[in-house]
């Protein structure tokens, strides 16, 4: 199985919702990473399982519209709590949707919030 990986970093701001958790509840920043994994059993005819010029580009646009914003004001959040956990799905079907790349097998996104907690959600294709 082939893995091919990039990612970003960007910061953004948000505030969690339903229960106690303290500071977190007030809206504050993250500096985020996130890392989108392809994977596939086969390459295509240049050797490659998705060409990584490609994978940068659709990233980095996925990117702009989370770097500097309230994610708790996106309506991709809308009645969610803005975990990693759910912003690892939502940039995982964001970046999957419209993407040609028959031999993927799987999209995997991690998202880190620090230098200690991520959270991952993977799509099977």
């Amino acid at each position: 199985m082939y893995t091919v990986s990039v990612s970003r970093d960007f910061i953004a701001r948000h505030f969690l919702v339903g229960g106690d958790w303290g500071a977190e509840n007030y809206e504050h920043a993250h500096h985020y990473r996130v890392e989108v994994q392809l994977e596939g059993a086969f390459l295509d005819q240049h050797g490659y399982l998705v060409d990584i010029v490609d994978i940068e580009g659709r990233l980095e646009s996925l990117v702009e519209g989370y770097r500097d914003k309230i994610l708790n004001e996106l309506p991709e959040f809308s009645g969610l709590n803005p975990s990693i956990e759910h912003f690892a799905r939502i940039f995982s079907e964001g970046f999957s949707a419209g993407l040609e790349a028959p031999k993927l097998t799987a999209i995997k996104v991690k998202i880190w919030e620090n230098d200690i907690a991520w959270a991952s959600y993977q799509l099977k294709r």
